[in-house]
C-alpha cells in the first residue's frame, strides 16, 4: 500500500467517524465536545428540558437512554482499540497491508453497527416527540453536526 492510498484510507476513516462522533457527543449529556480555537464548546444541554418533554415523554426518554448509551460506550471502546492498532500498523517500521486492511475492516464493521444503533435510537426518540419537539431536535442535531470535528481533524488544525 503506497503513501497516497494510506493517506486516503486514513482520511476516509476519519470522515466516517464524523457522524458517529457528533451523535455520541450530542446524546451524551455529561461532556460537551472538545473545543477548537475556531469552534466554541457546545454548552451542556439537558435534552428533555430543551425539547420540553412532558412527564410521559420524560419517562419514555429515560427508558431509552441507558441501554443506548451503554452500547455506544462499549462500541467506542472497541473502535478506539482498533483505531490504535490501525495507526500502529500504518506507522510500523514495515507496514503490513494485511494488518492495515484487517483493522480497517474491523473499524468499518463496528462503525456500521454503531450507525444502526444511532439510527434506531433517533427513530425511537422521533416516535415519542411531537412535531415541534422533532423540529427542535432536528435543528440541534444539524447545528451540532456542522460544528463537530473528529479528534484527527482537530489535531491537524493546530
Amino acid at each position: 500500500m503506497n503513501h497516497s492510498k494510506i493517506g486516503r484510507f486514513v482520511l476516509a476513516v476519519s470522515l466516517a467517524l464524523n457522524l458517529g462522533v457528533g451523535v455520541a457527543l450530542i446524546l451524551r449529556p455529561v461532556a460537551p465536545p472538545i473545543a477548537t480555537p475556531t469552534v466554541p464548546p457546545a454548552p451542556a444541554l439537558n435534552l428533555p428540558e430543551y425539547l420540553q418533554l412532558n412527564a410521559t415523554q420524560r419517562s419514555q426518554w429515560a427508558a431509552l437512554e441507558p441501554g443506548f448509551l451503554g452500547e455506544l460506550q462499549g462500541n467506542w471502546q472497541d473502535i478506539r482499540r482498533h483505531r490504535e492498532a490501525l495507526v500502529r500498523a500504518i506507522f510500523a517500521t514495515t507496514p503490513d497491508p494485511a494488518t492495515i486492511a484487517a483493522e480497517h475492516a474491523a473499524i468499518a464493521q463496528l462503525q456500521a453497527a454503531q450507525q444502526q444503533r444511532v439510527i434506531a435510537q433517533l427513530q425511537a426518540e422521533r416516535a415519542l416527540l411531537d412535531a415541534g419537539q422533532r423540529a427542535r431536535l432536528l435543528e440541534l442535531l444539524l447545528q451540532r453536526y456542522s460544528q463537530d470535528a473528529t479528534e484527527e481533524e482537530q489535531l491537524h488544525r493546530h
